[in-house]
């Protein structure tokens, strides 16, 4: 073989291959996102780049379990969430890759594999907000409470002239049935037209 010629399979470097990312499947996804802890985690890990304190991460979980501030939790409340975390959820998390853990140092990061579930922690934010809203509506105008007003109050007119009670005993039946049918009519139309314009 002379010095100018090269070794066919010498000629051509062989490139590795690049495996493709892990993924996880819909029913893993699904399995870790059921327990509410676990869903925590993952959306304080979403708004936090780089490592962080595995106590920082407890304390948020606490709080948003407690409808408090990290500041305003009690030790005990703390500590119930510390644990769990620290001994199943950090380490299940850790095992199927989505985060590393470092109990030694008491880090945790998320890993390229936990971009899969940002989607359903979106949505969750979505119908939290939504329920949110829904309640606030409710709240404003307690339809319900309306009509059991209408109702004691028409109870009480048909009782009255029932029993003769002074002023209401004078009252026709028929008037008071009227009014409380009428009462209704009218609140069942506000209602109505109040939800379609929402």
């Amino acid at each position: 073989m002379s010095a100018t010629e090269t070794r066919p399979d010498s000629a051509t470097e062989q490139v590795p291959e690049t495996s493709p990312e892990p993924e996880l499947s819909q029913d893993d996804i699904f399995h870790l996102l059921q327990t509410p802890r676990r869903r925590y985690v993952l959306q304080y890990l979403k708004e936090h780049e780089g490592p962080v304190e595995m106590r920082d991460i407890a304390e948020q979980v606490a709080a948003w379990e407690n409808g408090t501030t990290v500041a305003a939790l009690s030790s005990d409340e703390r500590q119930r969430v510390y644990i769990p975390l620290y001994q199943s959820h950090l380490p299940k998390l850790h095992e199927e890759g989505v985060v590393n853990y470092d109990q030694n140092r008491g880090t945790v990061e998320r890993t390229e594999l936990a971009n899969q579930f940002d989607k359903y922690l979106d949505v969750s934010e979505e119908v939290d907000a939504d329920t949110d809203d829904e309640l606030e509506d409710e709240h404003d105008r307690p339809w319900a409470l309306y009509y059991l007003t209408i109702s004691a109050f028409g109870t009480l007119l048909l009782g009255g002239v029932t029993v003769g009670l002074p002023f209401v005993g004078t009252l026709p039946a028929v008037i008071v049935g009227g009014f409380v049918v009428t009462a209704f009519t009218l609140a069942t139309l506000a209602q109505t037209f109040t939800e379609r314009n929402e």
